[in-house]
């Protein structure tokens, strides 16, 4: 009994795995097996080299031999009529010579797959910088939005004394212009008697000018400017002190009153945010 099995490749067609199955030994030598086109002939004046070996016992024709021929196969399957595509469209020109070395091209085709490498990472990297740039700026404040982060402030409608209110981003801003006693009264506290201790001149970029959040540090209520025991702020609320300085003083109160960024363009006009 006979089986024949052909393996191909896009490379290497041949067949392979050819066996034979005999009741009885065999010689070294076997007819030859020749492929043309679709038919598979027997050649007898061709001979082969064979490999035997005893597989096992037949209870009715004695020992069986199995014989392993390799041949050159002149089609890609002999088991079924299935073609492999052809892909010669898609190889490039100096591998489709399978007598040809392609030792002799890789440095060319080692440089272009660089440069295809190489301009895919930059488009690739752009495009990653553009998505992430327009993602980040959907995220950034409008311009109506902006222009209300700022507020622009004429320290000469504030007369000495007086403590004016402004609103800057949905909260009270106090501004305050202070007296020079004030001035010296704040500067002279001992911080050791203030329970959030800040000295007066970390707390003013200019000493006639207190500006702070007009927010209790309590519960958020909104303190009374020139009143309290210390001359400051006072939150009727829960009754917290501020001196002229905005620290808390008595009270239930944790922290000073927050002082937010604000800078003086000139010495008339101060811009918070």
């Amino acid at each position: 009994m006979m089986s024949l099995a052909a393996r191909s490749g896009p490379f290497t067609p041949y067949m392979q795995a050819t066996a034979f199955a005999v009741a009885g030994p065999l010689k070294a030598l076997v007819p030859g097996v020749v492929v043309q086109g679709e038919t598979i002939l027997l050649n007898p004046k061709k001979q082969f080299l064979c490999r035997e070996s005893l597989n096992g016992q037949s209870p009715k024709t004695g020992p069986a031999v199995t014989v392993s021929i390799n041949g050159s196969a002149g089609v890609r399957f002999t088991h079924t009529d299935m073609r492999v595509p052809d892909f010669s469209d898609y190889r490039r020109q100096e591998v489709l010579n399978p007598n040809k070395s392609s030792q002799e091209s890789s440095e060319a085709r080692r440089a272009f797959s660089y440069l295809l490498t190489g301009a895919t990472t930059v488009v690739g990297v752009y495009a990653a910088k553009t998505v992430v740039s327009q993602f980040v700026s959907s995220m950034s404040a409008s311009a109506d939005v902006l222009a209300l982060s700022k507020v622009e402030i004429k320290l000469g409608d504030i007369p000495e004394g007086k403590n004016m209110t402004f609103k800057w981003r949905g909260k009270p801003l106090f501004v305050r212009h202070r007296t020079e006693k004030e001035i010296a009264t704040e500067a002279s506290v001992n911080l050791a008697e203030l329970r959030d201790p800040q000295h007066d001149k970390d707390r003013v970029l200019n000493p006639k000018w207190v500006i702070v959040l007009g927010v209790c540090t309590h519960l958020g209520c909104v303190p009374i400017a020139n009143a309290g025991e210390f001359g400051g702020y006072y939150c009727p609320c829960h009754g917290s002190h501020y001196d002229a300085s905005g620290r808390i003083r008595k009270g239930p109160a944790p922290l000073n009153l927050e002082v937010p960024f604000y800078e003086f363009p000139d010495e008339d006009t101060v811009i918070v945010g």
